[in-house]
């Protein structure tokens, strides 16, 4: 899953097109597998997910043959909470927390009007 949603990644940018490589991703630690790091070190991305314990224990197991310890910038993660609470936010609305759509397309397009609705309620409450 994670694969095909870089894929369809944009960055926006002043003027120009979007970029398609963001300069970090963020994510938990189910996100540390082997391909997903590989992935993002091909591209120039820089990881910021931290390892599993089950993870540093198979490596320290090891022993060198093991490799290095994954870099975490802890300052970097500690924002990862934004993330978080934006996607508690889209969560708000039942069809989206349950996953009734069967279509991916439809599912995706109750998450944009949902952000859209989220967007312009600021605009609206202003006096």
């Amino acid at each position: 899953m994670f694969l095909p949603l870089m894929g369809h990644l944009r960055v926006g940018r002043e003027t120009g097109r979007p970029r398609t490589r963001p300069d970090a991703v963020r994510g938990d630690k189910a996100y540390s597998s082997r391909a997903i790091r590989s992935h993002l070190r091909g591209r120039g991305i820089k990881a910021v997910i931290p390892e599993p314990d089950d993870q540093k224990g198979h490596r320290k197991r090891r022993g060198s043959r093991g490799g290095r310890p994954v870099g975490l910038d802890a300052a970097d993660y500690r924002n990862r909470n934004v993330i978080e609470r934006g996607y508690c936010r889209i969560k708000q609305w039942r069809g989206l927390a349950t996953r009734y759509d069967k279509l991916a397309v439809i599912y995706r397009a109750a998450v944009v009007l949902n952000t859209v609705i989220a967007w312009t309620k600021p605009l609206s409450d202003t006096p």
